[in-house]
């Protein structure tokens, strides 16, 4: 069964980022597997038709984000994915855009879990009461039947920012925002968007979160936040088994 994707919002691109976006995403497609020596300077300048200046400098962006490692004389290699980084927004994207399999969304879940409901319950500890309100606002919004995918999914991806913001604790918002391009993609991958009576669910179940942290239930906020991690991905898990979910290149 094919990995389930998403697509990227067009954007214009400069010659340096072409060469980073369509090499990065080969690597972690696999097109150029881990310790393999990619092709000399000549033949990727060609492939990209960029010059070789500016292929050099796309090698040192991906080799700082640790897909690649330049030796002299020796060529550039593909780095273990353990050198990867996981952090690096456009390391995730290329992630969702060549195809996510089990283990990656597994492992993203447990970071989520580890991180978010523990900032559900600061939130009922600290969170003002503006911060509710917008909290409130932001879950209500989420069941507009309205949404489409991609605007459920960001509608999504705002309610989770603020409620690590609203913890005040600047570590917690700074996570969010290295994973932001993971959380949507999870969100676009779980958006039941041609479901009201599912979109009402997603929607009631972060009102809820909301309603514990108002009711400083630190205990019932983390609870409710680990419920709404848990339930979306048993339903990406229950789509990518059934083959369900397509979201490759905007289709």
């Amino acid at each position: 069964m094919a990995p389930e994707t998403f697509a990227k919002r067009p954007r214009k691109r400069t010659s340096h980022q072409l060469v980073v976006d369509e090499l990065g995403q080969a690597v972690v497609g696999g097109e150029f597997a881990v310790g393999d020596i990619l092709p000399g300077d000549a033949e990727l300048a060609a492939r990209f038709n960029v010059s070789r200046t500016v292929l050099r400098e796309a090698m040192k962006t991906l080799a700082a984000k640790g897909l690649v490692f330049p030796r002299a004389r020796i060529g550039t290699r593909v780095m273990p994915r353990t050198h990867w980084n996981l952090f690096d927004g456009d390391v995730l994207s290329w992630h969702f855009n060549v195809g996510v399999d089990q283990d990656f969304l597994h492992h993203l879940s447990e970071v989520r879990l580890a991180l978010e409901p523990y900032a559900a319950a600061l939130a009922a500890r600290r969170a003002s009461d503006a911060d509710i309100s917008q909290m409130m606002r932001l879950a209500v919004a989420m069941g507009d039947g309205e949404h489409s995918a991609q605007t459920l999914a960001h509608a999504d991806l705002e309610f989770h920012l603020h409620l690590l913001e609203a913890s005040l604790n600047p570590f917690m918002r700074t996570v969010g925002s290295l994973i932001e391009a993971a959380l949507i993609g999870v969100f676009k991958l779980t958006s039941p968007t041609r479901d009201d009576t599912e979109i009402d669910r997603v929607a009631m179940a972060h009102i809820r979160i909301v309603e514990e942290i108002q009711r400083r239930d630190e205990d019932g906020a983390r609870n409710a936040m680990e419920n709404v991690i848990r339930v979306g991905q048993d339903r990406l898990m229950l789509n990518l088994t059934e083959g369900k979910a397509s979201l490759r290149n905007g289709s």
